[in-house]
């Protein structure tokens, strides 16, 4: 099977690093145009350097806020009128978010679904006229498994990633009729250095293998995803061998579903006995 994207018009948020950075490389490979926008400016060069150099038909990269409505659509008018148009966006932007009831004020809820429900919002805003006008598009939106299946602390990603996993569906059944399909995919652990952090958040004494380990308990097939793992399917989406697809909610999460549920208790308890067994410091990052 071959999928030819040679020239399509794709837009990658969030893509200056990361799983975005890693769907941006994969459309240049295939020599598709594609349009990268990120908050700050400062990777966005290089990342635009990069996909040049890996084949990519056209580049543009731009420093975009997606909570700013008007920046968003004058992104995508730009694209636009430099490109005749746009035919597949990946909304990629945003970020977890933790907290409880105790930790959270409503403000914070808020501030997070400004930046991850509204932010995607936004690029279905600008980029479906363009799409409706040529009676072509996909829509692909990255979220997170803890969107399907809530997990007992995170309350911002739980609820704002159910959302954005409500909204794929109800657009993907919405703008069917003109040839736009909306997809979405939920990540489960996908390894683009966050664990890193959360393992140096471990108390003394924890050896990478042994933190590694409790992590993936939870996750059927042992091991944490790779970025590559999320683009293959983004390119699929994209391509017209999912031209039957539409409104679909697609987990990338080795099998994990209802086990990630356990996580944070088992994070807890390893934490907890990590730190009474009293071992040596941790070595320094290298």
């Amino acid at each position: 099977m071959h999928i030819d994207l040679r020239n399509k018009r794709v837009i990658v948020t969030g893509a200056s690093r990361g799983i975005g950075r890693a769907i941006a490389r994969a459309f240049a490979a295939e020599g598709a145009r594609v349009a990268i926008c990120a908050r700050t400016a400062a990777d966005l060069e290089a990342a635009g350097a990069d996909l040049q150099s890996r084949g990519a038909g056209d580049v543009i990269a731009r420093a975009v806020d997606v909570t700013d409505t008007a920046g968003v659509r004058q992104f995508v008018e730009d694209i636009a009128a430099r490109w005749g148009g746009v035919d597949v966006l990946i909304n990629n932007a945003g970020q977890g978010r933790g907290g409880n009831l105790e930790t959270l004020t409503p403000e914070q809820i808020l501030e997070h679904a400004n930046v991850l429900q509204m932010g995607h919002f936004r690029f279905v805003q600008a980029v479906v006229p363009h799409m409706r006008q040529q009676r072509w598009g996909r829509i692909v939106e990255i979220n997170a498994l803890a969107g399907v299946v809530p997990t007992p602390d995170g309350i911002p990603s739980v609820v704002n990633r159910a959302a954005c996993i409500a909204m794929s569906k109800s657009l993907g059944m919405s703008l069917a009729k003109d040839n736009i399909l909306v997809n979405t995919l939920n990540m489960g652990w996908i390894d683009t250095g966050q664990w890193d952090r959360h393992y140096r958040e471990m108390p003394a004494g924890c050896s990478r293998e042994e933190f590694d380990q409790m992590v993936l308990k939870v996750v059927p097939l042992g091991r944490f995803g790779k970025p590559e793992d999320v683009a293959g399917m983004a390119l699929f989406l994209a391509s017209d061998y999912a031209s039957f697809i539409s409104a679909a909610s697609i987990d990338i999460a080795g099998g994990m579903g209802g086990q990630i549920a356990y996580y944070p208790t088992l994070k807890r308890d390893f934490y907890e006995a990590v730190k009474a067994r009293g071992a040596v410091p941790q070595p320094e990052a290298g």
